[in-house]
């Protein structure tokens, strides 16, 4: 039920795997080789993180997520490859996992934009809270520069939201037509249906400031693709 994942976060994400493959790169070079303990924050259906895992095959790797239906699809496709979490982002999701941690590395993509400026804030500290010295967070996301629009509109095109939100809307209609999946459908609904994204999309600077403001060292832009970035900063 996983097919077409890929495909519809390139919508939103292009060259989505040059950017994985940069973070990945990144990762082992700071850590010193393969992560041991992975953790990827609003993971959705472990399709990331299922990477990981097969890349780095010693490797804990972890996925939190609020959603129901998708951590049902990571389970169903990843087995015990994953360690699966139910979380929430927008409230205190680092209290159950301090236990299991620390963390070599934490991921999140295409996920901070969801939350309020507080609220990647203060994910920002519980990363850096949840991670060994020296490792490694990772945030992907919307981070435009204003300075570089020009430039980046000629070297990379701009995403077609609307061809990107069909995808989107096409891919939750098979899931909704599985009667398995039925009452997770129903709970996923109750659960997100007073939410609303943040679409709280700050530059490079903002990100920088908030890692050190968290405690992080260095941090810098591992990989850009248009209004797209990729943050790495070092605890």
């Amino acid at each position: 039920m996983r097919s077409g994942w890929d495909e519809v976060m390139a919508g939103f994400l292009p060259a989505a795997q040059s950017g994985e493959a940069a973070m990945l790169t990144v990762a082992e070079a700071v850590c010193g080789g393969p992560p041991r303990r992975v953790l990827d924050l609003g993971g959705g259906p472990g399709v990331f993180a299922e990477r990981m895992a097969t890349r780095w095959p010693a490797a804990d790797v972890a996925v939190l997520d609020l959603d129901p239906v998708l951590l049902a699809l990571a389970a169903a496709a990843a087995g015990d490859r994953l360690t699966l979490h139910r979380g929430d982002l927008e409230a205190s999701w680092w209290a159950d996992l301090a236990a299991a941690g620390p963390y070599d590395l934490i991921t999140t993509v295409m996920t901070i934009h969801y939350l309020a400026a507080d609220q990647a804030r203060a994910l920002y500290r519980a990363a850096r809270a949840l991670l060994s010295p020296g490792g490694l967070l990772v945030v992907a996301d919307l981070m435009p520069e204003p300075a570089l629009t020009g430039v980046m509109d000629r070297l990379h095109p701009a995403v077609d939201e609307a061809v990107a939100g069909l995808a989107w809307t096409r891919w939750w209609d098979q899931l909704r037509a599985d009667a398995s999946l039925e009452p997770l459908m129903s709970e996923r609904a109750s659960l997100l249906r007073d939410r609303v994204p943040a679409e709280f999309t700050p530059p490079v600077d903002w990100h920088r400031a908030a890692a050190r403001d968290a405690g992080f060292g260095e941090a810098g832009v591992v990989w850009r693709w248009g209004a797209h970035a990729a943050l790495a900063a070092v605890a």
